[in-house]
């Protein structure tokens, strides 16, 4: 049995903050109160894109790394979080949305 689902990505960085608040504290707080099914913050070490590269320098400690954030649940679920999920993130990242299917 398949159960399609949406698989929202949001695309950030670690220091990225809202209100002194880091932005991936808030996206994971809007979407544990809205009872999403699942999400996942995954760590990258090296990133790019409109704003600049998002890096992981271990030596001089620089930390500014790029994060992804991984939503699963049904479209009836996630589709009204976007306008605020997009509130929150405004130009600090990019939500992107795809069909998946669970088995």
């Amino acid at each position: 049995m398949r159960i399609k689902m949406w698989n929202v990505t949001i695309r950030i960085k670690k220091n990225d903050e809202v209100g002194g608040k880091r932005l991936q504290t808030l996206v994971m707080e809007l979407l544990i109160k809205a009872g999403v099914a699942g999400a996942t913050v995954w760590t990258g070490i090296n990133g790019f894109g409109k704003r600049g590269k998002s890096t992981l320098h271990l030596e001089g400690i620089t930390v500014n790394m790029p994060l992804i954030i991984e939503v699963l649940d049904e479209q009836k679920k996630l589709e009204p979080l976007l306008p605020e999920l997009k509130r929150i993130i405004g130009d600090n990242g990019i939500v992107s949305i795809q069909d998946t299917y669970v088995i």
